[in-house]
């Protein structure tokens, strides 16, 4: 078997330094090659340097992407951080659909050789990343959740992530990222329209984060900027502020004004993958 490790950096990959925990080159791939079975090729691909999670983004995507259409008939384990796993875990589960690869992230809230959950966390993903079912997931706290709808539920416990069932979805339009400037906005009661229509007039599109099933305030400055954003062009998408149920149009009244300024409707994605979702489609 060939695996191909992409370690981009994070908690897993740190260790002690005078200035506290700092990554250590060599950490994770010394970790993994005492793991891997007899006969395992490992190939590498290192950050360097190697980032915190919270530097992750679209470019880094692109890399990873390439790395693992470059190596073909490897399965995957991308060592990550934490704090922006869910993006990463929507991006790669949405550009990698219908391609029938096997990824497995991983990551841990403490490091490598600190009695924490870093080594159960790699022993897992090892064992999920031999297994040929295509999909992208995360092997995290001896569970394997599917990556497409992560949500890190607790900043602190090892047990820190939930997985939010997402609809099926084929091969997307676009196989990598582009340049446009995309982001997720939160409505919040008393919110000014001015400070929404500012924020819009620096983006090509937005995640428009909502209330419960699908409500908003009906407040006709706010109702009007997302009207004329859409109506410009901009890809306005909408999804639940709960973490779980996802969006009902329609079902109360209070939604009706926000509904007809032709925002789409996220269903039941997280913010994470709505924001994917438009990136690629």
């Amino acid at each position: 078997m060939k695996l191909l490790l992409i370690h981009t950096g994070g908690t897993i990959g740190m260790a002690d330094s005078p200035e506290g925990l700092a990554p250590r080159k060599g950490l994770v791939e010394e970790a993994i090659s005492k793991r891997l079975p007899d006969g395992t090729e490992l190939i590498a691909d290192v950050f360097d340097p190697l980032l915190d999670s919270a530097d992750v983004g679209p470019a880094h995507w692109n890399r990873m992407l390439q790395t693992i259409r470059h190596y073909a008939e490897a399965a995957v384990i991308i060592t990550h951080g934490t704090d922006t796993m869910a993006f990463t875990g929507a991006a790669l589960s949405q550009a990698l659909a219908g391609e029938a690869r096997r990824v497995i992230l991983c990551g841990s809230m403490l490091p490598l050789g600190q009695d924490g959950d870093a080594e159960g966390n790699l022993d897992l993903a090892i064992s999920a990343a031999a297994i040929e079912e295509p999909g992208v997931h995360l092997a995290f706290a001896g569970k394997l959740l599917a990556a497409d709808g992560l949500v890190k539920h607790h900043s602190h416990e090892a047990d820190a992530f939930r997985a939010q069932p997402q609809a099926i979805m084929g091969a997307p339009k676009h196989s990598t990222f582009d340049d446009r400037k995309l982001a997720i906005l939160t409505l919040s009661p008393g919110i000014p329209a001015a400070a929404v229509k500012a924020m819009l007039s620096t983006l090509d599109g937005a995640v428009l984060r909502i209330f419960g099933a699908g409500t908003a305030m009906n407040d006709t400055g706010l109702l009007t900027v997302l009207t004329e954003a859409v109506k410009s062009g901009k890809r306005l998408r909408a999804v639940s502020q709960c973490e779980a149920g996802g969006l009902s149009p329609g079902a109360y009244a209070a939604g009706a004004g926000l509904w007809s300024t032709g925002v789409e409707n996220g269903g039941t994605q997280t913010p994470e993958a709505a924001l994917i979702h438009l990136w690629l489609n």
